[in-house]
């Protein structure tokens, strides 16, 4: 027994240094594949897009064979292989993303290597950017571009529309028109000047770009998902890439302020998330879908109160603050509500996108098998109310379970979002990227990812680099979706037809009869 205190006794621990987070190498060959594939895509878009009636820049040069017989055809396949690369290149990043290599830091490096070509290409898939140019100039002129189309001002941008919008108002809000306006004050609606006003579109448009890139790991954090991958889904998909960048869509602008209003109102800023909604709103009416549901997020973060109270708060507080931006909008942008109205000016666009306007063709078609009608529009017309009677429900009924708000909240908004694109009467093919924005933040099955790659890679080539349809080829259609499955094998297999073990198994024959 000791005599005296006893000293404590000293336990010595080895001291373990924490393991170093390990640091991938930047996925250089996948961005050089990806940026190849979009040089090629913007060079053969001189030829094969959609180029101006009377190109100053091509008219007297050099390369003014790229628009004409074997030229155009060259600049045809030209695009259509950087089409391949880019999407070989996405396929290829996906696998990066899901295998952990890449972080969100990286991902966007690699989206901008891929959108700079197409800053400065021809517009690609669509003219709709002409119409934009045309609509801001007749408000600079001083004329309503809600009350009269392009042909009511005859000049180099006129010119240039899509003979189907020649006499069609605008369908977009106050904002988009005042930005629309400014460009052309700035460019001039000359023919040289054209050009340089899509180059200044798309940079507009772009900002939209960067809201995602903002907004999309953010979303990710609070909605349980992956950065990269929402990252990888959204902003490097070929689909967004290509049509909203090279299409000049103001879609971008829309999606881009939609997410970020999301982030802002789930980080209970709400007043400034509404705000911004309602400015998304006021480029593009879409926006307005997400609002109920916002709602409902800001409502369950009201404390202390009764549900009744808390919904009542939230409801008037949120549709006060989205309507008096989008009042401001109107007023800065000296116009009224004739943009709501001529919403209806795009269901002159049928295609089998939309499924009630599908429904209706095909409908129209065994009707006439069986007894001669002349025009297929009233069966359009009916399945066309049918679908909007529908989509109202389908709304309805998400924005009612959505009632706890919350990340179910976000969810069921992108379901509304779904359902727009598939049930309104008109849809494009960079329609479905409203909702794949809003559902990129959640925790992705390898199916749910699957079947989105496979969407977006036919999405992205059912349109002619032109901007016409393909939606009645038939057998071009087959083609892509044939292309369209294996690149969704590809991202779950890197080589599934097995092409590399065939060359290596094939080359020491091919050596040994070249030897012999």
């Amino acid at each position: 027994m000791p005599l005296g205190p006893t000293r404590p006794t000293t336990v010595l621990r080895a001291v373990v240094p924490p393991e170093p987070e390990r640091v991938w190498p930047f996925p250089i060959r996948t961005a050089l594949l990806g940026m190849a594939g979009m040089v090629l895509i913007a060079g053969g878009g001189m030829g094969a897009g959609a180029t101006l009636i009377h190109d100053p820049l091509l008219a007297n040069g050099a390369f003014n064979w790229i628009r004409y017989g074997h030229g155009m055809m060259l600049a045809t396949w030209m695009l259509y292989v950087g089409l391949g690369l880019a999407i070989w290149a996405w396929i290829r990043l996906g696998r990066h993303a899901r295998a952990g290599r890449v972080n969100h830091a990286y991902m966007i490096r690699v989206i901008v290597m891929w959108i700079a070509p197409l800053l400065v290409a021809p517009p690609l898939f669509s003219k709709d950017v002409y119409s934009y140019l045309a609509q801001g100039d007749l408000a600079l002129h001083g004329l309503d571009p809600y009350a009269v189309g392009p042909s009511a001002l005859p000049n180099a941008l006129s010119d240039n529309v899509s003979i189907v919008w020649q006499n069609t108002p605008s369908p977009y809000g106050p904002l988009f028109v005042l930005l629309a306006k400014g460009i052309v004050a700035i460019t001039g609606d000359g023919l040289t000047s054209l050009i340089s006003g899509v180059i200044l579109m798309r940079l507009v448009l772009a900002v939209g770009f960067a809201a995602l890139w903002w907004a999309l790991p953010r979303l990710a954090d609070r909605l349980g998902g992956n950065s990269s991958i929402a990252l990888w889904l959204v902003g490097a998909n070929p689909l967004l890439v290509v049509h909203l960048i090279g299409g000049a869509h103001n879609d971008m602008l829309m999606i881009g302020m939609m997410a970020a209003a999301v982030v802002l109102v789930l980080d209970r800023r709400h007043v400034a998330g509404i705000a911004l909604l309602a400015l998304a709103f006021s480029v593009k009416a879409t926006a307005a879908i997400a609002l109920p549901f916002l709602i409902w997020v800001w409502m369950t973060h009201i404390p202390n109160a009764t549900r009744r109270y808390r919904f009542v708060k939230a409801s008037f507080t949120a549709v006060g603050v989205f309507g008096g931006v989008f009042v401001l909008c109107t007023l800065i942008a000296g116009v009224d509500l004739g943009w709501i109205p001529a919403l209806s000016g795009s269901s002159i666009v049928i295609n089998w996108l939309s499924l009630p306007s599908g429904i209706g063709q095909a409908v129209y078609t065994v009707v006439n098998w069986v007894h001669p009608w002349g025009d297929a529009t009233p069966f359009i017309t009916v399945c066309r109310t049918v679908g909007t009677l529908l989509l109202l429900y389908i709304l309805v009924k998400q924005w009612w379970l959505a009632r706890d708000g919350g990340n179910d909240a976000v969810r069921r908004a992108a379901l509304g979002m779904a359902a727009f694109a598939l049930l309104a009467p008109v849809t494009l093919p960079w329609y479905f990227s409203w909702a794949l924005v809003l559902g990129a933040g959640f925790a992705w099955s390898t199916a749910g990812l699957t079947l989105a790659a496979c969407g977006s890679v036919w999405l992205l080539l059912i349109t002619y680099p032109s901007g016409g349809t393909a939606l009645y080829d038939w057998g071009y259609l087959v083609v892509i979706l044939g292309v369209s499955v294996l690149a969704a094998v590809s991202l779950l297999k890197p080589d599934p037809l097995n092409l590399s073990l065939r060359i290596v198994r094939d080359a020491p024959e091919k050596a040994l009869r070249h030897h012999q």
